[in-house]
């Protein structure tokens, strides 16, 4: 007798992935209006950089909540709460023309991005997949998010040269409301859990985690991912048009239709996001057959020899391009992992909301990522401290990953 194996490509991750795409596509355009709205105002770089720091603290406050509701009332019901946040959160950010005004309604934005992201959808597709595919399918749902950081920030630089960047707020709105069209394949699907795992209670789960020291580790270890994601993602297009101002693209960069530092920096952060694609998959697949605690401090130890070897070396657009190629492949390749370990650990009842609390670390690092990057550029005018301390932990996140133990927890700790 065989057994039929479990597709990979369901409805549930298609829909999941184009969900993911259109958020994030969004998401990561927003270091693209820092020129323009602090030009348009007169603010320091800092002002807008707080806005965006405040949007990520609000992701990362938002996911848990969202994960939550999710799994009590159901998937569908949170992603419509979320996509209605997120465009009603740049509708108002659009007509907003003070920094308090900005830095409060991305907590909009924020809890917008939270329920059309990572903690609700990666759940989702993570319950629908089989064992042997899960690992994969959450690489392909991250490898979608990349997708949409190669559509957005290109989209964005492009809309500017024809409207001013209230208008393409707007438009992003209607593209957040249109994910809307694809829920009826998000089907709603058991939990994958065993008998003990169904009559937990989330109360239960959450401080049975709590009281875990490798759930604290990983807490910990995704706070420097977050960190150099979100000051990259505020801040390099800023740092690249200023920092390679005095340098003529090359011929390189000119046949890939680059002649400005704005639009290099438009390219570094379109390239990250295309070969995150690769590196989504990528660890999504060496997931399934190696140790996820391994390759995570692998790629931390790679991001931060990236980092080092970037900011020591003499910058020109190559090396800004290979910069982002690499960095690009090592980005969200730590999320596959990430959310694999909680699943496989402490079981897929309740997965959403405990990957959301570890994501609640992540974007701690990134609110402070954007902050400090935009407060001590306005001090020193220059970015170097902000690049140092993401190195350093990144560093740190490379080495709490050791001491994890990926057996489920049930199995370590027995009733």
């Amino acid at each position: 007798m065989t057994t039929e194996k479990s597709p990979l490509i369901t409805p549930v991750l298609i829909a999941g992935c184009l969900i993911l795409m259109t958020g994030f596509a969004v998401r990561a355009s927003f270091g693209i209006f820092q020129i323009p709205i602090a030009e348009e105002f007169g603010w320091l770089r800092a002002e807008f950089s707080l806005a965006i720091a405040i949007q990520n603290l609000a992701w990362g406050v938002g996911q848990p909540i969202f994960a939550a509701i999710a799994e009590k009332v159901g998937e569908r019901k949170a992603i419509i709460l979320g996509a209605v946040t997120y465009a009603l959160g740049l509708v108002l950010s659009a007509y907003a023309v003070t920094p308090i005004e900005h830095q409060l309604l991305e907590i909009l934005v924020g809890f917008g991005v939270a329920g059309t992201g990572f903690g609700v959808i990666l759940a989702v597709v993570g319950r629908a997949a089989s064992d042997e595919n899960r690992s994969l399918a959450l690489g392909i749902a991250t490898a979608a998010g990349s997708a949409g950081q190669v559509i957005g920030p290109p989209t964005a630089d492009y809309l500017l040269q024809y409207m001013n960047w209230s208008s393409v707020f707007l438009i992003f709105a209607v593209a957040i409301m249109a994910v809307l069209v694809f829920l009826p394949m998000m089907k709603t699907t058991a939990p994958v859990a065993s008998k003990a795992e169904l009559e937990e209670t989330m109360g239960q789960v959450l401080m049975r985690a709590f009281y875990d020291p490798t759930y604290v580790m990983i807490f910990l270890g995704f706070f420097s991912c977050g960190f150099q994601l979100g000051f990259v993602t505020a801040h390099f297009p800023a740092f690249i048009a200023e920092a390679c101002a005095a340098i003529a693209p090359n011929s390189v960069l000119r046949s890939m239709g680059v002649s400005t530092t704005t639009a290099l920096g438009a390219l570094s952060i379109a390239l990250i996001g295309v070969t995150n694609i690769v590196g989504s998959l990528t660890s999504g697949a060496l997931g399934a057959k190696f140790s996820k605690k391994y390759l995570l401090a692998l790629i931390y130890t790679g991001r931060t020899i990236a980092c080092v070897l970037f900011i020591t070396y003499p910058m020109t657009p190559t090396s800004v391009v290979l910069f982002s190629l690499v960095m690009g492949s090592l980005w969200l390749a730590t999320v596959p992992p990430t959310a694999g370990l909680v699943g496989q650990i402490y079981g897929m009842k309740y997965m959403g909301t405990l990957y959301g609390i570890v994501f609640f670390s992540h974007q701690l690092g990134s609110f402070l990522g954007v902050w400090l990057g935009g407060t001590l550029y306005d001090q020193f005018g220059t970015y170097d401290i902000v690049w140092w301390v993401g190195i350093g932990v990144g560093a740190f996140s490379a080495i709490v990953h050791l001491p994890v133990k990926e057996m489920p927890y049930a199995q370590r700790v027995p009733a």
